[in-house]
């Protein structure tokens, strides 16, 4: 029986044909949009996604607003009303406050129907004691994402990575993993592959979308721990 070395480990070759974790397509083409691109984790990810290459446009309600800040960004990141934006774009991620998610959604349907759409949404609240998860009806932003857009293919991912670090010039490379989650394959395949695209990141699935919950409700965690030591910690995967 033939056998082969693939990622570290011995494969029978009858098995071979099947999709490998680690395995991943080829993004650098793909155009990239991001609704809430002004606030500070859209122009994070802006910012770093376009310096791996790819043309972004970050939306927002106003055009002017959103073409305003995508000149600060970088060259070749444009801007545009959330509409435009959605359909000017391959992937659109969506990184707003998550007490315009569902209003913001429900207005893009068409134009995110059969688009990889790229929930980073995080319900939180605040009080004195600091950030707690917010319980959502659905189960997850991603998963409410999920059934306002139900031509999309909805993914969660971004949920604990930085804004501080993403938009820090000083810093070349976020040794961070991205905690990715989904139901179609090829989608979460692709989404891991544009984390990727930035350096020292990783794309990690990590279950259904269904699962997304827990992942949320993490950045209350890790705000915690922020603020306790005064930093700007994501997470790290081991043995994977």
């Amino acid at each position: 029986m033939p056998y082969r070395l693939v990622n570290g480990w011995i494969c029978d070759m009858t098995d071979i044909t099947a999709p490998q974790p680690f395995d991943l397509p080829d993004v650098s083409g793909l155009v990239i949009g991001v609704l809430g691109g002004t606030g500070e984790q859209g122009r994070g990810l802006a910012h770093r996604l376009s310096a791996a290459g790819h043309r972004v446009v970050i939306g927002s309600r106003s055009a002017e607003r959103a073409a305003a800040v995508a000149a600060e960004i970088a060259e070749g990141v444009t801007g545009a009303d959330n509409a435009d934006c959605a359909a000017a774009s391959d992937i659109v991620i969506v990184a707003v406050p998550y007490d315009g998610h569902r209003e913001l959604l429900a207005s893009l349907v068409s134009e995110l129907e059969g688009k990889i759409v790229v929930d980073c949404v995080n319900p939180l609240g605040f009080d004195k004691q600091g950030a707690f998860h917010l319980a959502v009806e659905e189960g997850s932003a991603a998963q409410q994402a999920a059934a306002v857009l139900p031509g999309s293919r909805v993914v969660g991912a971004f949920h604990h990575v930085s804004a501080v670090l993403l938009l820090d010039d000083s810093i070349a490379t976020i040794d961070t993993d991205i905690l990715v989650l989904g139901d179609d394959r090829e989608a979460t395949d692709i989404v891991q592959a544009l984390a990727a695209r930035i350096p020292g990141m990783r794309g990690i699935y990590a279950g259904r979308l269904r699962n997304a919950g827990q992942v949320e409700g993490m950045t209350a965690n890790l705000i915690s721990m922020n603020r306790r030591y005064k930093a700007h910690a994501g997470l790290r995967i081991t043995d994977v």
